[in-house]
């Protein structure tokens, strides 16, 4: 919509009561889901209290099992290609090129993370890895489960 100054109107506020169900709001032929909610300072009606013995013997839970379950629930380390790249040279005596890495990676279909700082277009065409350093960084790969 146009003011009458000739500029172009960029948005519009509305207020509307606030229930508690979806509607659709409808601007020139663009269709918008919106959801409101009534949100509410009332007290709640009641509280549960739980208490929970630990330790040994009947009705209590053991301490030793909160710590193995815990441990299998508890996340492995991300494994960078600064780690991978530092086995390697440990192992094998020679660097490799992280683009290395993410070739051996994208040809074992393993998920990557897009690159934030990634290049549209090379400047010099892909060099590859040797068959060598493929083998070595596979090597890594399975020293650090990630295959």
């Amino acid at each position: 919509e146009r003011k009458e100054n000739g500029q172009w109107l960029k948005s519009i506020e509305f207020k509307l009561p606030i229930i508690e169900k979806e509607f659709t709001l409808s601007l020139d032929n663009d269709t918008q889901n919106e959801t409101v909610v009534l949100l509410s300072h009332k007290k709640p009606d009641g509280h549960i209290n739980v208490k929970v013995e630990f330790g040994d013997g009947e009705g209590k839970v053991p301490l030793d099992n909160i710590a193995k379950r815990a441990e299998e629930y508890k996340p492995k380390e991300r494994v960078i290609y600064k780690m991978i790249k530092e086995y390697i040279e440990a192992k094998y005596g020679f660097k490799v090129h992280t683009a290395y890495i993410a070739e051996v990676k994208r040809d074992l279909g393993l998920p990557m993370y897009d690159a934030p700082n990634a290049v549209e277009e090379l400047k010099q065409p892909r060099k590859h890895p040797t068959a060598e350093k493929v083998e070595a960084i596979k090597d890594a790969l399975k020293h650090f489960e990630v295959i």
